[in-house]
């Protein structure tokens, strides 16, 4: 059996973190800086901090990868960014996590040798996704946490792309990249590195309470071997927010038994002893753990439903005093050896050797003792003495002619000047030069005359007749969750006013939706339908693929904060329509409408796509799609569709977001389109709603509020 080569990854919160994970036996850490990271509220290193974290790992053969995987506003992608990466690229920086395509293209146009990792908020969950972002120039992947060890298996199989998947820490209930439920509800987003973590909360369900979105905390120290022969060469360790102790404790022992996979490969020979389970347990665990989806699609076993359940942690002072002793307080040093020549009537030489280096310098001239001539016990004394350096003695020999004098400042200054030397030989290969940047104009034409063209996305087949004969409504999209082929030809037959009918494919894309796609893409394209609205990179993978000449929209799921992300979207995959995103308020939004784009006007807001199921864990499963509803404990109730077609939960705001009575505010963002999305709605609520929307945007009706209960959502607020 062949035996991969695996990363460990360990979180650094803070430098203390960073060094206590190297010194634990990680290979790499990832941190964030003071802009543009997803843990906005961890002790977040500033410029100077993350230059000397840089060779710091470097000294130690280890890779540092700096998080700037948040969405980032036009001011900050274009004024910002560029300034902020430069001294750290300069310094030797190993590779970006990035979430944001604009990130991405700015990054590939001035550091293009600077690899990218594409982060787990970007929602990759399958060969396409993979594919896409590889010819995009990404040179790692990090999965989604909901994929399984067999679907991992077929990207590695399929993309040849460095896969990075999560192995210890907490777990997210919704897909990562697409939870708004911290955004909406308290205005702090997730997509910013401000998650207020709802999600860890109690909600109620038809009358009882629990911890319906609170999952447990991942673990699998047993499922190691699995994780590398599926394919993850990264494995990483959840946690920037969590003390030092935290990261040194939890890498030292996946360290120990990655060691021993590697060496000695699965089976008999790999078992994890019951002890550095506890001791696992014991550093941090809201409870117990779960393995996660690595062998299971989801389930009511990987949830904390009531909450802290089963045996709790032991606060051990004599474990985390020895994580201390161990990592935090003692230095990582790297073996050097070398040699020492002292004669009289010559320059005083050091060499030392460092793996694959080794440098030699000359001091001050030797003199003949007068009467105590320097011994081999003293020189030695003082050129070990090698204090905080990263470096340790394996062996020093020393050459005297026993008749030689040098003061002991020289001796130190030699030694001093010496270690300073091979510090620099060691990073200096890291070093980079930055070209020099040219302005560069974001080509994207402007938007045609703002005509108000009414857009109505449909989720309940009943909604549709009464739509296709509906004045002023120019398209309807009709999501794949509720319509099939079938219905969508006799819709295409129905739809004698000619409007335009896009199909919507699934808010998640993994292998079996590619599969189900692929037994109806055919007739599909064929059938008379107008386009395609697409909800995530896999999507778009795949009907670039697919040769698709149709029009592609993407929804507002497909991140576009600035018009730079457009851009490489729209150049890479022809993209020809965008959905404005719904967390940018009025302002923020004019700039990027120039082109085709969108702006959601009227309803209720995802706030959390999940593999979880509502009804199968707090019941059972019906396979049959409904909806229930959370209550929070301020009594506001959050419908929850399950989506058994595609197996996955959407969880909606409690209000539906409502521009009805902001026409003059719409219009000077200037969409092409404003779109009305119908979910929960009656069929008679979704015709009054829509009638109104026909009547102030397309009539000159003025509304002075809105004559149903609504949010703003951030049109007026945004978000940090």
């Amino acid at each position: 059996m062949a035996i991969h080569q695996a990363e460990l990854l360990a979180p650094a919160g803070s430098y203390e973190s960073m060094t206590a994970a190297i010194c634990a036996g990680a290979d790499a850490v990832y941190l964030g800086g003071q802009l543009f990271g997803a843990r906005a509220y961890a002790q977040n290193l500033d410029t100077e901090q993350l230059k000397r974290a840089i060779d710091y790992v470097h000294l130690h053969r280890r890779s540092l990868y700096l998080t700037v995987n948040t969405l980032l506003k036009e001011k900050e992608l274009e004024e910002k960014l560029y300034h902020y990466i430069k001294p750290l690229y300069e310094q030797g920086l190993d590779a970006v996590i990035v979430q944001d395509m604009g990130v991405f293209a700015l990054i590939r146009e001035y550091f293009p040798d600077l690899p990218i990792h594409a982060s787990t908020q970007m929602t990759v969950t399958g060969v396409y996704g993979a594919r896409m972002l590889k010819e995009m120039g990404a040179k790692r992947v990090v999965l989604a946490r909901e994929v399984s060890l067999k679907e991992i298996a077929g990207i590695k199989e399929q993309v040849e792309i460095e896969l990075e998947g999560f192995i210890h820490g907490a777990l997210c209930y919704c897909y990562s990249g697409q939870c708004l439920f911290s955004s909406i509800a308290g205005g702090r987003s997730g997509n910013r590195g401000r998650c207020a973590q709802p999600c860890r909360l109690p909600y109620t369900c038809e009358g009882k309470q629990q911890y319906f979105l609170s999952p447990r905390d991942l673990c699998t120290i047993q499922l190691l071997p699995d994780l590398i022969e599926a394919g993850i060469y990264s494995l990483k360790i959840e946690g920037r927010m969590k003390k030092p102790e935290y990261t040194a404790g939890v890498v030292s022992i996946y360290r120990k038994y990655l060691d021993n996979y590697l060496l000695n490969g699965k089976g008999y020979r790999y078992q994890v002893k019951e002890e550095d389970k506890r001791a696992l347990f014991d550093i941090y665990n809201r409870g117990s753990f779960t393995e996660g989806y690595y062998n299971k699609y989801n389930g009511k076993d990987m949830m904390f439903l009531k909450g802290r359940e089963g045996e709790e942690p032991r606060k051990t002072e004599e474990l985390f005093s020895q994580i201390q002793k161990a990592y935090i307080e003692t230095e990582k040093k790297e073996p050097i050896s070398g040699a020492v020549i002292i004669k009289s009537g010559q320059p005083a030489v050091i060499i030392i050797k460092s793996e694959e280096r080794q440098i030699q310098l000359e001091g001050a001239p030797v003199m003949e003792a007068e009467k105590h001539p320097l011994d081999k016990e003293k020189i030695r004394k003082q050129i070990e003495k090698l204090g905080n350096t990263p470096f340790e003695w394996k062996d020093l020999t020393i050459e005297t002619d026993n008749k030689s004098f040098l003061p002991v400042t020289a001796l130190n200054e030699l030694r001093r000047m010496a270690i300073e030397k091979l510090s620099e030989e060691i990073v200096l290969p890291y070093k980079r030069v930055t070209r020099p940047v040219k302005g560069r104009i974001i080509e994207i034409e402007e938007s045609p005359i703002f005509s108000y063209r009414l857009h109505v996305y449909l989720e309940k087949q009943e909604y549709v007749d009464t739509f296709l004969g509906m004045e002023g409504v120019d398209a309807l999209y009709l999501d794949s969750c509720v319509f099939d082929l079938e219905e969508l030809k006799q819709i295409v037959e129905k739809n004698r006013e000619k409007k335009e009918l896009i199909y919507v494919l699934p808010h998640i894309f993994r292998k079996k939706e590619a599969e189900w796609l692929d037994v109806i893409y055919e007739k599909l394209y064929s059938s008379g339908i107008d386009g395609f609205l697409v909800k995530n990179y896999e999507e778009l993978q795949y009907l670039k693929e697919k040769g698709c000449s149709l029009p592609v929209r993407c929804d507002y799921t497909i991140y576009t904060y600035n018009n730079r992300a457009k851009q490489f979207l729209k150049e890479y995959n022809q993209a020809e329509w965008f959905t404005l995103p719904v967390e940018l308020k009025k302002g923020e939004l004019q700039g990027l409408a120039r082109g085709f784009s969108e702006l959601l006007a009227y309803g209720r807001v995802p706030m959390m796509v999940s593999a979880q199921c509502l009804q199968k864990n707090r019941k059972s499963c019906t396979k049959k799609a409904g909806i229930l509803t959370l209550l929070d404990r301020y009594s506001n109730e959050f419908p929850v569709k399950n989506q058994c077609k595609f197996c996955y939960n959407k969880i909606y705001n409690c209000k539906p977001l409502s521009l009805l009575s902001k026409k003059e505010e719409v219009k000077e963002i200037a969409p092409s389109a404003i779109r009305l999305d119908f979910t929960t709605e009656t069929v008679k609520e979704a015709k009054e709603i829509t009638r109104c929307f026909v009547a102030a945007y397309k009539e000159g009706v003025v509304y002075e509020k809105e004559p149903w209960d609504f949010t703003r959502g951030h049109f007026n607020r945004g978000i940090e």
